[in-house]
């Protein structure tokens, strides 16, 4: 079957994965309430099309801290991407170069930054986590800017791993060879794993993370590098104006997929509190249950510039490698392009918050 749009990926995603990788990839935290919150919360809104609008050109491409992509989404960090697929994270960064978007790189990715740097000439952007070993997030940084990655995008909503009761109940364990690359001048985090694969890995990484990060942090992430910083993870108001006040470029508004403290509100939700303090201030994004171009078109209408999409681009590596990714964020551009149309918007900033329904 050739699928139509994400969701039909979805599907035939599930039947060509491993099933307990398949619920370490698809999984959130908890009873998975914020996970499925982040899918209905946009079913809530309604859309607002104005008509008799010069819509004959419709123009999608945006400018995202200094990079032109062909539309507003760009491919969030996920880890461990050779469990949807053997060519992992080199895979997803030719297909995102080919769709003309920002690719986002896990930290804890199967391939190192340097491997899936030279995979696509595409701009990327690198995730950071920073650990208890500062030395060792200083070095991952500067390994960054030697490979050409153009941001620096840091997650602030993991002091602790979230439960994530599918990976707990499966017992679930990396097969061999998947190991966090990054880390392999840290410790030999093959030999690690081979002690016990079932918790061992897992136990060593989460290990490295810092939970006593501050504010303070973020200001000496900034002294470490010229690259724009991002911060990823925030839900609030107040944690907004204390990431301008620290002068970061970019915003992510993100639940982490769900998969870190259920019960917060889907980031769509949270969106228009954080804009009603950043303003112009940095650039905001945000991500969490993008499934449709109309999705895209409800972000950009309550503020953000671009949304970062995470488990279907998994969805289309499993299916067919670097071609399902493109395909996936094909769909995505001709959808959100349709939705334009439709809504009376010849460009992405025409959509404002008159043109969608709040519940």
């Amino acid at each position: 079957m050739d699928p139509v749009n994400v969701m039909e990926y979805e599907r035939l995603a599930r039947e060509q994965t491993e099933p307990s990788a398949w619920d370490y990839i698809a999984g959130g935290a908890d009873d998975e309430i914020t996970l499925e919150e982040n899918r209905a919360a946009f079913r809530r809104l309604h859309l607002r099309p104005r008509m008799l609008i010069d819509v004959s050109r419709v123009e999608t491409a945006v400018d995202v801290l200094g990079t032109r992509i062909s539309f507003p989404a760009i491919v969030a960090p996920t880890a461990f991407q050779v469990l949807a697929h053997p060519d992992g994270e080199c895979a997803t960064a030719r297909g995102t170069a080919r769709a003309g978007t920002i690719m986002t790189v896990s930290t804890l990715a199967s391939q190192t930054l340097e491997e899936v740097a030279a995979a696509a000439s595409g701009p990327k952007w690198f995730q950071l986590y920073c650990y208890r070993e500062r030395e060792v997030t200083q070095r991952l940084i500067k390994r960054a800017e030697r490979a050409g990655y153009t941001a620096v995008c840091m997650t602030v909503d993991v002091p602790r791993l979230g439960r994530r009761e599918r990976d707990v109940r499966n017992h679930f364990a990396f097969p061999p060879g998947v190991i966090p690359k990054n880390f392999a001048d840290v410790a030999d985090l093959q030999s690690v794993a081979e002690k016990d694969r079932s918790s061992q890995l897992t136990a060593y990484v989460a290990g490295l993370l810092d939970s006593s990060l501050t504010w303070d942090d973020v200001t000496w992430i900034k002294s470490l590098t010229d690259l724009p910083l991002i911060v990823k993870g925030v839900l609030t108001a107040e944690d907004a104006e204390l990431a301008v006040d620290h002068g970061v470029e970019g915003i992510v508004v993100s639940n982490h997929g769900g998969r870190q403290l259920d019960g917060v509100s889907a980031t769509i939700d949270v969106l228009p509190e954080v804009m009603s303090v950043v303003g112009g201030r940095a650039t905001v994004l945000m991500d969490g249950g993008i499934r449709r171009g109309t999705d895209i078109v409800k972000a950009l209408a309550l503020g953000a510039q671009a949304v970062l999409v995470g488990r279907p681009i998994l969805w289309g590596l499993a299916v067919t490698g670097d071609a399902g990714v493109r395909r996936v964020l094909d769909m995505l551009k001709t959808e959100f392009e349709l939705a334009m149309a439709l809504c009376g918007a010849p460009d992405p900033a025409a959509l404002g918050p008159d043109h969608v329904k709040r519940p």
